[in-house]
């Protein structure tokens, strides 16, 4: 029955600053009413809840705020410098700075190339794209270059 995830949501200090944010990654604003705001990630498929909150400042956790966006492949190319022209740097996750991301997650038997930045209140974000499935030897986490060395058909 289930045929994707549908919403998530992120805590924020200042709503305007993060409409803003969100808008400069090309999501659409949805709705908002309040203290709430909704965004189109793929409209009528899936959109993030942003909420503002006295309480952002929990403790950061992946498994409460942290959200992937997914992308193509074909755009991990383009998408650090077009991060950098929209005033977004890269942060280092997993040991491997800007300079070696893309990096690519050894998630076995998965390989995942991924790319991770922070909004204005330090939620994690990351664009991901799954690179082999089902089929990926044990490695650690490296930058893509690396990996296509190693591991590319």
């Amino acid at each position: 029955m289930i045929k994707g995830l549908y919403e998530a949501h992120l805590p924020v200090s200042n709503l305007e600053n993060s409409i803003v944010f969100y808008q400069k990654l090309g999501l659409e604003l949805a709705y908002k009413k309040g203290k709430v705001a909704f965004f189109w990630i793929v409209k009528g498929e899936s959109w993030l809840g942003l909420w503002e909150s006295d309480s952002v400042e929990l403790k950061y956790h992946p498994s409460i705020r942290h959200l992937a966006f997914k992308i193509d492949e074909e755009d991990l190319k383009r998408v650090k410098e077009w991060l950098s022209s929209i005033g977004i740097e890269v942060r280092t996750e997993f040991g491997l700075t800007s300079e070696h991301q893309p990096l690519v997650l050894s998630n076995y038997p998965h390989a995942h190339a991924a790319i991770y930045f922070s909004d204005p209140d330090g939620n994690s974000l990351e664009f991901i794209t799954p690179l082999r499935l089902d089929d990926m030897e044990s490695f650690n986490e490296m930058s893509l270059e690396e990996w296509r060395k190693c591991y590319s058909v």
